[in-house]
């Protein structure tokens, strides 16, 4: 492990040496080791590129990230391909708490034990998430105690048969993207509820898409089958509307009824949870350091920053050295979603932790360090990569689309769509996927009815989007966090304003196109001998104007006999810049000296356009 938390390089024999040095031997024959999972920041410094151009690449290869995610060997390898670097992926690293085994710098297998599933829940409003996790909370809760008061820390764990199960609690798919955006993969399995009596709806559309983002496996909770009016069939149609075949139709997505009021169908799902779990393999190293991102965090008026943490490697105990983000501090106490103090927090676990000096975001990795100077030194480090630069961690503005006509880096157009009510998100939709072109495309990541919501900026900061609103405001907190984030929202009232805009955009996004125009025209009527054996050309301009230093061609029968410049430009024995029709004058091509009379010039130039 080197100081910083993150897996040493191991070369080809077997040497154990930091990530840094191994990137100054790239000339030898020895492949760069990468470990299994490193952040994009880290990969850049690793690489000796600016953690900018490595963004660029990975967007290059659809991949979405910031400068503090944490991305898998199999991604950072597309950016070493592009770089021409040899790598491979290093062995899992022994990162425990007391000295390694002289001469054992590998995790054995026997080391590697399973952790818990991290479960979040997801749906349309009103549909039942928080009956659905009150109800398995009621029945499964670990060690629950009788007449306690369980504490909201934004995770617990329930048991079934034996095995722990984590859950978020956190408002939906808002906070899952939230914390997506900020570049940490923690759902191992997104539980999608939908109503049996009420269907897909647009939440829940929306959920679907946040989690197929996420690349994470969906179970359908199909909750409310106690009502008269269930109808698990439609829903399941609905399901496979959007790409979502259930296994009862020959797919593979499981769902499962359920009935969050009279807890028929929980023991099911969790088993049904399980079993994804078993096929994912989920497995962690307890005996390491701890690293693990941030679920919430809040200022707690008598106990101070209040962060809940998920630990998704190691082992996290009281007073270990912190830091996450740009908060560092040392673990004072931990306590569970019961209350209960704790000592240690296992992989897979969530916990309360007090002790950060100031309050982490959602989202930021959590690392153990040695001691206190390096944490403070980590979080100034982060702290100072998150200051806005010019154009960094910011997405682009339609205008800014518009004049991207000099590169070729952007060739899809990606937008989030809200209207006041479903027929103008019909209405709107439809006109934007009729913007077609062989080169460039609109991509509607989301469309919705109701105000822009938090969401709607959450999802168009992680996947680099354009929010348009037709006929509807934002909700104040979307405004301060679209500012904050950097991301554009676009209202409109005319729709016709709005297809010209965005037409405007995918025209932008073209590559230019040149249109030669003529500019004038002049016939020789007679040819004169200059001085150093130059040949004047004595003309008379019939149309449009010549033009000195213009480009010019010679055209004899229809012919073109020389491209050239206008060298020199005279109206009698006076040096002119122009002549216009119906004018005579005398012209000097520069290196031509074969002009017969009766030639025309023709003077042109290069006139950029759109296509």
């Amino acid at each position: 492990m080197t100081s910083d938390g993150q897996p040493a390089a191991v070369d080809e024999a077997g040497t154990a040496e930091p990530l840094r040095r191994a990137t100054t031997k790239r000339a030898t024959t020895r492949a760069l080791v990468l470990p299994e999972t490193m952040t994009v920041q880290y990969l850049a410094e690793v690489l000796d590129q600016n953690p900018i151009d490595v963004i660029k690449q990975l967007m290059r290869n659809g991949i979405m990230a910031s400068m503090n995610q944490v991305v898998e060997y199999k991604v950072a390898a597309l950016v070493t391909t592009a770089l021409s670097i040899r790598t491979s992926m290093a062995e899992p690293q022994s990162a425990a708490k007391g000295p390694a085994p002289e001469g054992s710098e590998t995790v054995d297998e026997s080391e590697l034990v399973t952790r818990p599933p991290v479960v979040t829940i997801l749906g349309h409003v009103d549909h039942g998430k928080t009956s659905l996790l009150d109800s398995i909370k009621n029945s499964k809760v670990a060690d629950k105690e009788v007449g306690g008061i369980t504490q909201h820390i934004g995770a617990y764990q329930v048991e079934s048969n034996g095995n722990p199960i984590t859950f978020l609690d956190t408002p939906g798919h808002a906070a899952f993207t939230a914390i997506r955006a900020r570049g940490a993969r923690v759902t191992d399995i997104a539980v999608l509820v939908v109503a049996a009596d009420d269907g897909i709806m647009p939440q829940t559309l929306e959920a679907i898409n946040h989690a197929k983002a996420a690349e994470v496996p969906i179970i359908v909770a199909i909750n409310k089958m106690d009502l008269p009016g269930a109808d698990p069939e439609k829903v399941k149609r609905q399901l496979s509307e959007q790409e979502l075949l259930v296994e009862d139709w020959g797919g593979d997505v499981i769902s499962v009824d359920v009935s969050a009021k009279t807890g028929a169908g929980i023991d099911n799902l969790l088993e049904n949870l399980l079993l994804v779990a078993e096929i994912g393999e989920l497995r962690a190293n307890p005996n390491k350091s701890a690293y693990g991102v941030v679920i919430e965090a809040k200022l707690d008026r008598k106990r101070g920053p209040s962060t809940t943490v998920l630990i998704q490697d190691g082992t996290l105990s009281v007073g270990d050295f912190i830091v996450a983000g740009a908060s560092y501090g040392r673990v004072k106490a931990m306590f569970d979603d019961l209350g209960k103090p704790l000592q240690a927090v296992l992989p897979g676990c969530p916990a309360e932790v007090l002790g950060f000096g100031s309050v982490p975001e959602a989202g930021d990795q959590l690392v153990v360090t040695t001691n206190e100077r390096e944490g403070r030194a980590k979080a100034e480090e982060s702290s100072k990569s998150r200051t806005p630069q010019s154009g960094q961690n910011r997405a682009l503005t339609l205008e800014e689309v518009v004049n991207q006509t000099d590169t070729d880096e952007i060739k899809e157009l990606n937008l989030v769509v809200k209207a006041d009510v479903q027929g103008s998100v019909e209405a709107v939709r439809g006109a934007l996927e009729k913007l077609v072109d062989e080169d460039v495309k609109v991509r509607i990541l989301h469309t919705g009815s109701g105000a822009v919501t938090e969401s709607d900026i959450l999802l168009a900061s992680a996947s680099e989007a354009i929010v348009i609103s037709f006929s509807i405001g934002s909700e104040p907190s979307a405004e301060r966090l679209a500012d904050r984030m950097g991301v554009e929202i676009r209202h409109y009232n005319i729709i016709y304003q709005l297809i010209d805009d965005v037409e405007k955009a995918l025209h932008g996004m073209l590559d230019p196109v040149y249109t030669e125009v003529i500019v004038g025209r002049a016939e020789i009527r007679e040819v004169f001998e200059g001085r150093r054996g130059t040949q004047i050309a004595g003309c008379r301009v019939i149309e449009g104007r010549m033009i000195r230093s213009g480009d010019v061609r010679v055209m004899r029968d229809g012919q073109n006999v020389e491209d050239g410049v206008v060298n020199s430009l005279r109206h009698f024995r006076e040096e002119v810049n122009e002549m216009n029709a119906g004018t005579e004058c005398g012209i000097v091509i520069q290196g031509f000296n074969d002009f017969k009379e009766g030639d025309i010039l023709e003077v042109h130039r290069q006139e950029r356009g759109r296509r």
